[in-house]
């Protein structure tokens, strides 16, 4: 069935095609500081583009970190659809940095299409299908003589690389601006290609430092070595301590308040066309698999806890050999959490394991950099049932709801400040390297996405 706004939306995908590509030659590295204009001029760019296409009240929101400027908020309305429902639409414009640049086959910063897909950094997560909405909207204004079906709130941040703190403290003080009946977020991804997925759970977060400090100044391993404590030993030894073997969590109590799953949930978890083998070869690369015995990969990934290391800066790290013991080392270890565990919880019985396992001669820090909460969206509303019969119309196949193994911060606060779902619906693929070098966002998954946002707004607007 098509509309005039599918139309349009049709006829218009190459220039559609075209602005994406603009927006993603702005590097807007959220965590570079010298990239913070990069980042305000894609902010200004995507105002413009909301102005232009329909939305009213357009404005950049400043944030702000302990005195410290953050990158603004991009919000816009249109609100006079009378006794329609409305949505409020989130993405992010920040991106990650590209790093490793030599492992990308063309730049990071200047889209290339190879294979049906648009290679660029930010490509799916999350510019890509960010404006995927607006796009959507657009198409909805010019079939609508200026209307659309249902009333939209538009937020957009840059700074969910980050933390996603500026956004978060606008939830929770302005409620009132956001005022919704759900939210609609496309920052995930389809389970498989051409198989319309609605994700309905994801993976809280705690991103946490460990820093050891020794000596008061570095030393020289020749005169000093034997007598004075290594912070980096003695960090190696905490982080050898937190997991066994086996992949088991060792903290103390961190498993106690995880929530399993449902029995019909794991059987529909079964049905899904996931192949195990290609899983480990194609999209890990290991020779085998790892972590908890007796869990499924996809119960592994959707539903069981994690704690990871990211990096151990610190200490020598140039071409040739300096002798030196380092007065302080640092690890990056974040833990994954699922459903029935809290932040707070979880980091108070993680520092003091870590403050446990500290081998005498150094002192230890345990900082959290940021967190988020593990969440499950309820399936039983008429938002859900109108994003899954959409994308049944779009892609001919009926949709599957799946858990998502990463964090949506937003998501949580959505739920605990404005009392809404959140409807999950994203066009990535498994394969789409975000956060890696040659990130992509298959093209046609851009269109069908523009097209399922169209179809579900018309249902819910009648």
């Amino acid at each position: 069935m098509s509309s005039a706004a599918i139309d349009f939306a049709r006829q218009n995908q190459p220039r559609f095609l075209e602005e994406l590509k603009a927006l993603l030659r702005i590097p807007s590295i959220s965590t570079l500081p010298d990239h913070n204009a990069d980042t305000r001029h894609a902010a200004e760019i995507l105002a413009a583009e909301m102005k232009r296409i329909g939305l009213k009240n357009v404005r950049l929101i400043e944030t702000t970190h302990g005195g410290q400027a953050g990158h603004p908020l991009v919000y816009g309305e249109w609100l006079h659809a009378v006794g329609k429902p409305t949505v409020l639409c989130y993405g992010h414009y920040d991106v990650q940095p590209p790093d490793p640049l030599d492992e990308w086959l063309t730049p990071p910063f200047e889209p290339t299409e190879r294979n049906g897909n648009l290679y660029a950094r930010g490509a799916v997560d999350d510019k890509g299908q960010m404006y995927m909405h607006l796009k959507a909207l657009e198409s909805l204004f010019e079939s609508g003589k200026g209307k659309l079906p249902l009333n939209v709130r538009v937020i957009l941040e840059g700074e969910e690389e980050v933390g996603g703190e500026g956004i978060a403290a606008f939830v929770r003080e302005h409620p009132e601006e956001l005022k919704a009946d759900f939210a609609l977020v496309s920052d995930t991804e389809m389970f498989a290609p051409d198989l319309p997925t609605l994700c309905v759970g994801l993976r809280g977060m705690i991103y946490t430092e460990i820093e050891v400090r020794g000596a008061k100044t570095d030393l020289h391993s020749g005169m000093y070595g034997g007598a004075a404590p290594n912070p980096f030993v003695a960090l190696a030894q905490i982080i050898a301590g937190l997991k066994d073997r086996e992949g088991k969590i060792l903290i103390p109590g961190f498993y106690d308040d995880v929530e399993v799953p449902s029995a019909e949930e794991k059987a529909a978890w079964k049905r899904l066309p996931f192949d195990e083998e290609h899983y480990r070869e194609k999209e890990v690369g290991s020779p085998v698999l790892t972590g908890e015995a007796g869990h499924s990969v996809l119960e592994r990934t959707w539903a069981r806890p994690t704690l990871d290391v990211h990096g151990m800066p610190g200490g020598f790290t140039g071409a040739g050999a300096k002798t030196v013991i380092p007065a302080r080392a640092t690890a990056k270890v974040s833990m994954r959490l699922v459903p029935g565990m809290t932040p707070k919880k979880s980091f108070a019985q993680y520092m003091s394991f870590v403050e446990s396992l500290t081998p005498k001669g150094v002192t230890v820090e345990v900082r959290m950099i940021h967190s988020g909460d593990p969440i499950v969206v309820g399936t039983d509303n008429p938002y859900v049932t109108a994003a899954k019969g959409a994308m049944r119309e779009v892609f001919g196949k009926e949709t599957v709801f799946v858990r998502g193994g990463g964090s949506i911060p937003i998501v949580g606060d959505f739920e605990r400040h404005l009392k809404i779902p959140t409807v999950m619906m994203g066009f990535g693929l498994p394969d789409d390297n975000l956060h890696a070098p040659n990130e992509k966002f298959h093209i046609a998954n851009f269109y069908r996405g523009i097209e399922s946002v169209i179809r579900m707004f018309e249902r819910l607007g009648g």
